[in-house]
């Protein structure tokens, strides 16, 4: 008979909490974001403070600061959701702001009340022209993407130069024709994105939301999503997959300039105005920011709606408590480029160990 061998098995180690939490902040990014996030809300809710005469009263002040801070930052954070798309084919779009800026200028234009109302003047108002209105600087901002794309693919420009060079055209191009042009949108506009759900003004949230949740599925569900991660982790062996690269960054691209155009939507029925010198500089850093510290490497392969829309609330709470601090508004940069930069580091520090 041959001897029966011993089967032992081996003794599983049981992980402290400790050791288990420094494992997920290392290896798991979408845990270390939202516990920072997590980090950032104590410390608001802390500075915020605990005076008032009942509970009912501070929580009632509590979700009124936080309803301001995700319908003030909805539209970047829109922007941002699609500047993750393109962070992931490896590219970059410096133009969003200069895009909010002249999709904002040509839906003001369509829906003016004035002389100079292009849907005025052909005897269009009321709800038919706001639908009009939006389905055109949709597919203006889909354009303008898709020009863009197509610079980069056929053109073989850099996106880098590409949306830097689309960045001066747009704003210059913009701020030349609305010199001295006052507009005035209809009260009906407005409420695209002043409608009240009960008491509470919360479109642009919810716009945030749903289309977070459409790229969300985008990005894990369907077959351009994972032709994105393909692309951006390495053009070659996805092209020799058969992967047409052009096409997919061309349509991320597209992609992007229908996402700003949303945001525009947005932040002109939100105020009823655009400042055409002022407005979107900056937000190309801004969307950059939320998608870096949510994640997404910069090298492209590697991104998470999820985190970009918590990176988002982390700059969001950042800039109110800086806000709350008296912090000066030149210093407020500073701290977000800190951020990013420590992001990118980590990275970095991940993909070598």
């Amino acid at each position: 008979m041959k001897p029966q061998l011993e089967h032992t098995s081996p003794v599983k180690k049981k992980r402290s909490f400790w050791g288990w939490f420094k494992y997920k902040w290392q290896n798991d990014p979408l845990f270390s974001i939202a516990n920072a996030l997590i980090i950032m809300v104590i410390l608001q809710t802390l500075v915020l403070g605990f005076d008032y005469d009942s509970f009912g009263a501070w929580l009632e002040s509590w979700t009124n600061n936080w309803i301001n801070i995700l319908r003030n930052n909805a539209g970047i954070g829109i922007i941002a959701l699609g500047m993750t798309f393109v962070i992931m084919t490896g590219g970059i779009d410096l133009a969003v702001g200069s895009t909010l800026v002249i999709t904002g200028a040509f839906t003001m234009y369509l829906l003016d009340t004035g002389a100079k109302g292009i849907l005025g003047a052909i005897g269009m108002s009321g709800t038919p022209a706001i639908i009009v209105t939006i389905i055109l600087v949709l597919a203006f901002g889909y354009l303008l993407g898709s020009l863009i794309g197509v610079s980069i693919t056929k053109g073989n420009v850099p996106p880098f130069i590409a949306t830097l060079g689309a960045m001066m055209i747009f704003r210059s191009v913009t701020q030349h024709f609305t010199q001295g042009y006052n507009t005035t949108v209809p009260m009906e506009f407005l409420q695209v994105s002043s409608f009240k759900i009960g008491d509470l003004m919360i479109m642009p949230i919810i716009y945030w939301a749903v289309i977070a949740y459409i790229l969300w599925y985008i990005s894990k569900r369907t077959t351009f999503g994972r032709q994105i991660i393909a692309v951006g982790s390495n053009e070659r062996a996805a092209k020799l997959s058969g992967v047409n690269v052009h096409k997919v960054k061309r349509r991320v691209y597209a992609l992007m300039g229908l996402l700003v155009a949303i945001a525009a939507i947005i932040q002109v029925s939100r105020i009823g105005s655009m400042d055409y010198s002022n407005a979107g500089r900056g937000m190309e850093m801004d969307a950059i920011a939320a998608a870096v510290v949510g994640g997404t490497n910069m090298m492209g392969g590697r991104g998470f709606i999820l985190g970009t829309v918590y990176g988002m609330l982390i700059i969001a709470v950042m800039n109110n408590l800086l806000n709350l601090f008296g912090v000066p508004p030149f210093l407020r940069d500073a701290f977000k480029g800190v951020i990013v930069i420590v992001a990118v580091l980590l990275q970095k520090k991940e993909k070598a160990a």
